[in-house]
């Protein structure tokens, strides 16, 4: 029976909700990490690298931090899968110009571009909401082995332009951004601390629990859950963008 919500937008986690948290743990981190030094030589007095590189002095209490030190700092955040905004977009940077290479290409699970195609057509507008930076979402939903599937998506939103995703006022935050009321807006992830700042929001939420990803095990506490994008049922958005079986109702 799948779950259903009246709801006119859904915004989605990545890691572990709509891919698989071992691409990128296992593909794209040591991707950037080996181009960590090359993009701080190269485009050192780039705008957006300047003020990352500048955040994570500010973050380290070192202004006087040189490249060596910035890059030490990055890696060892990324060995502490720290969720540290600066790492983000210069992780962000370097993605961006890999799927643009042609060295990457996203992944995703199988039950999602489908239920993500379906919900759009139906009217339901769709929102990102991951710790990877905007650039890099971008770069992953423009790089799927489906294609392009930014026209999907109306918003992206990340630990800097949002917040900290357990924090409630990150969630009304992307509400207000979105235009759409807290109870209008539907929350997908596999953690449990962001289910609780989505709901704490007045959103809705639902857990995500895909077997071998990280946060299976843990649960998602007392929140409705699902193990695929198939389990859900959107009726909002101006017309109903569901699968057309048999409901149940659910506002957790």
């Amino acid at each position: 029976m799948p779950l259903t919500f009246d709801v006119d937008g859904v915004v989605l986690d990545i890691e572990g909700t709509t891919s698989a948290t071992g691409f990128v743990v296992d593909v794209l981190y040591p991707y950037s990490r080996s181009r960590f030094g090359a993009l701080l030589a190269e485009r050192g007095d780039d705008p957006e690298v300047r003020r990352a590189v500048a955040q994570v002095r500010e973050l380290l209490g070192e202004p006087d931090a040189d490249p060596v030190r910035v890059e030490r700092a990055l890696n060892e955040w990324l060995d502490g899968d720290v969720k540290a905004t600066p790492l983000k977009t210069l992780q962000g940077l370097i993605w961006s110009e890999g799927f643009g290479r042609g060295d990457l290409v996203s992944h995703f699970y199988d039950d999602v571009v489908p239920v993500l195609r379906r919900w759009h057509s139906g009217g339901v507008r769709l929102h990102v909401y991951s710790s990877g930076s905007v650039a890099a979402q971008r770069a992953w939903f423009a790089s799927s082995p489906d294609g392009d599937l930014l026209p999907l998506v109306d918003g992206l939103y990340d630990t800097e332009n949002a917040g900290p995703k357990q924090e409630p006022e990150s969630y009304r935050r992307i509400a207000a951004a979105t235009g759409t009321e807290a109870g209008r807006l539907l929350f997908l992830s596999d953690r449990p601390g962001e289910l609780d700042a989505a709901r704490a929001a007045g959103w809705h939420a639902v857990g995500i629990r895909r077997a071998g990803e990280p946060y299976f095990e843990q649960g998602v506490g007392d929140h409705a859950q699902a193990g695929s994008f198939d389990e859900i049922d959107i009726i909002g958005g101006g017309t109903s963008s569901g699968s057309g079986a048999s409901t149940s109702g659910s506002s957790t």
